[in-house]
């Protein structure tokens, strides 16, 4: 078999301990803790003796840090509210009204009719999400504004 794009003896990728492209006579980059004015354990753009970042990143105690939150420590009260009279033409919550019941307890009617107690902890342009109660616990639950019928916040 004929070899149309012989190496150099010096340049074998495949020989062992190659640091060197085929075809190229400059040696690969260094490994990334052996740049200079690098130190062992130093981040990349960090300055010497500062510390690199925390992982998992520390919070301060009793501090959110799950993205949904927590789930509140009570249920929701005991009693179902009355369902206030809807005027005609409403198609969907706006975000604005609901965000009122940021970490409140809240009842929420369905434009399918389901209801239930729900406990927001984040309120998008067009979404709501949270903690939906089951009747025995909290679990995380998230819905489009537009499905939501009607609420009232305690």
């Amino acid at each position: 078999m004929n070899n149309q794009f012989p190496f150099p003896q010096d340049q074998n990728p495949f020989s062992s301990g190659s640091t060197r492209f085929p075809g190229n006579t400059m040696p690969m980059m260094p490994p990334i803790d052996q740049f200079p004015g690098r130190f062992p354990g130093q981040f990349p753009g960090q300055f010497p003796g500062q510390q690199g970042p925390s992982f998992p990143p520390s919070f301060p105690p009793g501090q959110q840090h799950s993205p949904e939150g927590n789930p509140p420590t009570n249920p929701p009260p005991s009693f179902t509210p009355q369902r206030q009279q809807q005027s005609i033409g409403t198609f969907a919550v706006d975000a604005g009204s609901i965000r009122g019941c940021l970490f409140r307890n809240t009842f929420i009617w369905l434009v399918n009719g389901s209801s239930f107690w729900f406990f927001p902890t984040f309120v998008g342009r067009r979404s709501v999400a949270g903690f939906r109660w089951t009747g025995r616990m909290w679990t995380y639950y998230g819905t489009d504004l537009n499905r939501i019928s009607s609420f009232q916040c305690f």
